[in-house]
């Protein structure tokens, strides 16, 4: 019975411990641990995939460069790719992520406009090999610096390549030509 007595709720001084236990720390369950601690691995393994040129504009300190180094080197069937996989991880959790992620972020940015761009010139390749000088004239008016005979030489060219079943060189060509001077125009 005395034990109720100091452990229960009614008493003055077990709702002080309590009380200044929860303000010391916040409440996070488990659940959302484990979810942190599976980001920050998804987070360490893509690091551990980049290539040496991103990496060099990931802002990492000693510490982390030298697993994400060694990861890097080890085996990716063996256990001890998955073991130091969780060591970055674990790095990571000290950590604060934000600048990585910002950089890897803007390397996800340039690699998504770079494909924009070449789908780009793709679509323009295509209108001029399938519409020709309306195409052609769009394309010019966009930008002047194209040579208009060069690309109606290079339609004419596409078309007799098909004809014959010709392997695609001008095809390659155009796109080419498109490539130096659109993506130069940017």
């Amino acid at each position: 019975m005395s034990d109720q007595k100091y452990n229960s709720p009614e008493d003055p001084y077990f709702e002080d411990a309590q009380a200044d236990e929860f303000e010391e720390e916040e409440l996070i369950s488990k659940t959302e641990l484990k979810r942190q601690a599976k980001e920050l691995h998804k987070l360490g393994e893509t690091l551990v995939n980049l290539t040496d040129a991103h990496i060099a504009t990931i802002p990492m300190d000693e510490e982390l460069a030298d697993a994400v180094a060694i990861a890097r080197k080890v085996n990716k069937k063996k256990d001890g790719y998955r073991r130091q996989l969780q060591f970055i991880g674990k790095v990571l959790r000290q950590r604060d992520t934000a600048p990585i992620e910002e950089a890897l972020a803007k390397i996800t940015h340039q690699h998504q406009a770079s494909n924009a761009a070449f789908h780009a010139l793709e679509k323009a390749r295509e209108a001029v090999i399938e519409q020709g000088d309306p195409a052609i004239q769009k394309l010019i008016e966009a930008h002047p610096e194209l040579d208009r005979q060069k690309l109606r030489q290079f339609h004419r060219q596409i078309k007799k390549e098909r004809e014959k079943n010709a392997p695609p060189k001008a095809f390659r060509e155009l796109f080419q030509y498109l490539k130096d001077v659109m993506l130069d125009d940017e």
